[in-house]
């Protein structure tokens, strides 16, 4: 099992540099996708292991298809590269907020899955995870909840781009499973990122939540698939 690949795109920081530590740690080969060259090969480095650069810009539909040619085969990909572009409400947010944040979010997620669907359909095991977010749950938004009670509004672009990522996350999950794909969503909760102001200070230890997503990828084939795991 020692000849597993994996792909963890935005990885040379955060959660996805965790995750990518994670995996390897496991005896995967994983591919640390960095749009950024230098801070991608500084990530490889820090990792250790079977980690390797695969610069990867997901936001480029070039650089996606550059990076989909280099890699033959591939077991688990974790869409985790993700953008807040805003903390604001939707009353007082811009057009131009929300077309970021889709296009990283969810677009972006299309358009390097399916790059990597021909590599992932040669792997016997093939799983893929996408960082959500537990903000986009809708019954968590409108029920009282310790992490965001109602009344909260704010990250209206970010919340709704991962709103609809969950339910990216089904439609795949739905599509592929005849082929043994599974495909589910994590929401790693608030942790010691760059994503929210703030969060460097009062968030949680990215490690235990890139544990969770390394826990989707190692799913056995008779595991869940299409679900939403906070």
């Amino acid at each position: 099992m020692n000849d597993r690949t994996a792909l963890v795109t935005g990885a040379n920081k955060g959660i996805g540099r965790h995750i990518a530590g994670g995996l390897v740690a496991e005896g995967f080969t994983v591919y640390v996708g960095s749009r950024d060259a230098a801070r991608g090969r500084q990530a490889v480095e820090e990792i250790g292991g079977d980690a390797r650069l695969l610069v990867l810009d997901v936001g480029d539909a070039d650089s996606v298809a550059k990076a989909a040619a280099r890699v033959d085969r591939l077991d688990v990909l974790v869409n985790n590269a993700g953008i807040n572009p805003s903390l604001a409400p939707p009353t007082e947010s811009h057009a131009e907020e929300f077309r970021r944040a889709y296009e990283t979010n969810v677009v972006a997620v299309v358009e390097v899955t399916n790059a990597f669907l021909p590599a992932l359909r040669r792997s016997p095991h093939p799983r893929i995870v996408n960082i959500s977010s537990g903000t986009a749950s809708l019954t968590w938004s409108t029920h009282p909840n310790p992490q965001f009670p109602p009344g909260r509004p704010g990250s209206a672009a970010y919340r709704s781009s991962k709103a609809a990522l969950n339910a990216l996350t089904l439609l795949y999950a739905q599509t592929l499973a005849e082929e043994g794909v599974k495909v589910n969503a994590l929401a790693p909760g608030r942790r010691a990122t760059d994503l929210v102001p703030g969060a460097m200070a009062t968030g949680g230890d990215p490690a235990e939540a890139a544990a969770g997503a390394v826990r989707l990828a190692l799913l056995p084939d008779d595991g869940p698939t299409g679900e939403f795991f906070s």
